[in-house]
């Protein structure tokens, strides 16, 4: 019997790219979005191409109730869950100097991007535990896919930053929570995708990396961190639990 994956916005960009990588790694999947089925049809029968069975659970993660919902749509359709990776996530609507930004803004992000999968992690974690009492061979991880924004500072999207330093304090929270039961929490934190959401700022980027501010000089893409996300869900680091995982090309990396 496969194990099985929940991916949180996991029909299109770096969501995406995990879930082909799980995928190509023989997991089943469940893939979370709030579009409609019929806007993901084509993602999800391109993860079905490479050979894993897969469920589209719809649902904003913001929502304690849609949280509920599409872990007993999982548990009904498939009984059991083994990987949980915390992807989903939203930028700020309007990017504003931390003087000028609204409070409104700063609650929609820290409600999506950290609230949410906090409290998502909060009942896998349980019914992870559950499992663990119902098979002996039980085994279980969570991914977070934070941001370098956890730690690298930008003053006009100060929510998303916040939201995902936060995300990543609650990662060695769990992973010291759970550590007791041997189900590993970590962190991937990637750079500079080129997604979606960063197609906006496509020209910057591309004039920031040729002038060196990567040391690998090119956009990272889905699949680097999809690949980074597979290792850890087949169990590839076992002995580090609440690490950090860096896919961001050497951006971090301190220089002279």
């Amino acid at each position: 019997m496969k194990r099985v994956a929940f991916i949180t916005g996991g029909s299109r960009g770096i969501g995406y790219g995990i879930a082909v990588q799980l995928a190509l790694a023989g997991f089943d999947l469940a893939i979370n979005g709030v579009r409609p089925l019929e806007a993901v049809t084509e993602a999800i029968e391109g993860l079905k191409s490479r050979g894993s069975d897969v469920i589209y659970v719809q649902g904003d993660v913001a929502s304690p109730e849609a949280r509920t919902r599409m872990l007993n749509e999982i548990k009904e359709y498939y009984g059991r869950l083994h990987v949980l990776v915390n992807n989903a996530g939203i930028a700020p609507r309007e990017r504003k100097d931390i003087l000028e930004a609204t409070e409104e803004s700063f609650t929609h992000l820290i409600t999506t991007n950290l609230q949410g999968p906090y409290f998502l992690t909060q009942a896998v974690a349980n019914w992870m535990l559950q499992q663990q009492g119902q098979y002996a061979n039980f085994s279980g991880c969570i991914v977070n896919v934070s941001s370098i924004s956890a730690t690298v500072a930008s003053v006009n999207r100060g929510e998303y930053c916040i939201a995902k330093a936060g995300l990543s304090m609650a990662t060695q929270l769990w992973a010291t929570r759970l550590g007791e039961f041997n189900i590993p929490v970590y962190e991937v934190r990637p750079g500079i995708i080129r997604t979606d959401m960063t197609a906006g700022v496509t020209d910057k980027y591309d004039k920031l990396i040729a002038e060196g501010l990567t040391v690998q000089k090119r956009w990272g893409t889905p699949e680097d961190v999809g690949k980074a996300v597979a290792a850890l869900a087949k169990g590839d680091f076992p002995y580090s639990t609440g690490q950090v995982i860096m896919v961001d090309g050497g951006l971090t990396l301190s220089r002279l």
